[in-house]
């Protein structure tokens, strides 16, 4: 910057007359200034150019990775985490029922009916839900299953097995024929019944309330089952 002062201050010795006498002093203020205007902006551009150059390599980055991933599904072995995330949810196997075990269509676990050895007044059954019993005193033309844990009082979580003479009427009914017999599977009150004609009665069985542990099938062979003397 001095040297620039020197060479102005030559300039100014052989100015043209008539013109004003050169500002030596402001001439180089004026010089400065702009100097650290021009070194400011080359500062400014400086960490701008850096910043696109790492957000452009950032970029170059991920983007490489990406196709890495997509060349690895394609040819190479994937790390079994990247490729559940990359193929989505994972299906999960349908659940297999073990042995002595079927499961509902809710999911739910199916009733076992096992052999009955006990006899029951006027209804027998030679087949009834595991863990059940007759609840005393048995009436001539009702039975009353339940599990040991159930209240007295709670009828609606309980198995009724009702002879009569003639047939309920059911809602939202399923009628279906198996063994010469014709079998009614509906509701009663929102309650899951099954009815069938034997020889000399209907027989029907209302399941406990709610349940989703008694399938069709299941109601059929129960009431197929039983007899009425």
């Amino acid at each position: 910057m001095d040297e620039v002062k020197k060479l102005l201050e030559g300039f100014a010795d052989r100015a043209a007359d008539g013109l004003p006498d050169a500002d030596i002093d402001a001439d180089v203020s004026r010089g400065r200034l702009a100097l650290r205007r021009i070194k400011r902006r080359r500062r400014v551009t400086g960490v701008l150019c850096v910043a696109a150059a790492s957000a452009l390599v950032l970029a170059v980055g991920n983007q490489v990775k990406w196709w890495g991933n997509g060349s690895e599904v394609a040819g190479n072995p994937v790390e079994q985490g990247t490729a559940a995330s990359a193929a989505g949810p994972a299906t999960l196997p349908a659940a297999t029922p073990k042995a002595n075990q079927t499961m509902s269509a809710f999911g739910a676990s199916v009733v076992e009916l096992v052999a009955n050895k006990q006899a029951w007044s006027t209804i027998a059954c030679s087949l009834a839900p595991k863990g059940w019993s007759p609840e005393p005193p048995i009436a001539a033309n009702r039975v009353v299953l339940s599990q040991p844990e159930m209240r007295t009082a709670d009828t609606a979580a309980k198995v009724v097995l009702q002879a009569s003479d003639q047939a309920r009427s059911l809602s939202h009914v399923r009628v279906s024929d198996a063994g010469g017999k014709t079998f009614h599977i509906g509701t009663v009150n929102g309650r899951l019944t099954g009815q069938v004609k034997l020889p000399n009665q209907w027989l029907l069985v209302e399941l406990p309330t709610g349940t989703v542990e008694w399938p069709d099938d299941e109601v059929r062979r129960f009431l197929d089952s039983c007899t009425v003397s």
